[in-house]
């Protein structure tokens, strides 16, 4: 669901259950959940949520602030390491490094975590699409300061580049992730049991991004 404040649009997640009370979560990574009763309508949740607008506004703010304020230890030559499918690398074996700036690599190494992340993307997805039998209506790969991955209500399928910093089993779970949200669009209960009956240890997973997300960064 999205929803504007102060003519800012935030992403909110819904996640139903047989609770009392509507309660409002965001996560480290600037995440908000609504957790609500069952049968609670979208027009309550909204309301809800912009209510304490200014609040959810202030926390997503200092967020931000602190991701910024995380100091870039990233070495643009020959031997500076970076990330890619789980495993540091010399820059060089990534990318052409030879007479190239350093704005010329960090160009260059976007590049090629693009290009990377959309060749894993290509291989693994069709594997949970037979799985799970849901068919996206298109897929792209984007640059994105907050989200791994997205669906949304028209089955557009969008996965962060910065997935290919990730191991394999990481990325497929964001994939398994984004294609349950074909069949079921909250974070309810019918929706972690259909992840969890393809990744049983997807717990695990969401562990390894919320522990490491900020070092996969350029």
């Amino acid at each position: 669901m999205k929803i504007e404040l102060e003519r800012q649009t935030i992403e909110v997640h819904v996640s139903y259950g047989p609770r009392k009370k509507m309660t409002i979560q965001i996560d480290p990574t600037g995440l908000v959940t609504v957790k609500a009763p069952n049968g609670t309508g979208q027009d309550v949740v909204m309301n809800a949520v912009k209510q304490h607008g200014e609040k959810i506004l202030k926390q997503l703010q200092a967020i931000e602030q602190t991701r910024a304020a995380v100091p870039q230890l990233k070495e643009y030559q020959d031997k500076g390491k970076f990330l890619h499918l789980g495993k540091y690398h010399v820059l060089q074996e990534l990318i052409e490094t030879e007479n190239r700036s350093e704005e010329e690599l960090k160009r260059d190494l976007k590049k090629f975590y693009f290009s990377s992340c959309k060749k894993v993307i290509q291989e693994r997805l069709p594997i949970y699409q037979k799985q799970l039998k849901v068919n996206p209506k298109t897929v792209e790969i984007v640059e994105s300061r907050t989200k791994w991955g997205s669906c949304s209500s028209d089955k557009h399928l969008t996965f962060n580049y910065r997935l290919a910093m990730a191991p394999v089993e990481v990325i497929d779970y964001v994939i398994i992730h984004e294609l349950c949200h074909l069949t079921h669009m909250n974070h309810d209960r019918s929706f972690w049991r259909r992840v969890g009956s393809v990744m049983p240890d997807y717990k695990e997973k969401e562990q390894f991004l919320a522990r490491y997300g900020q070092a996969m960064t350029l």
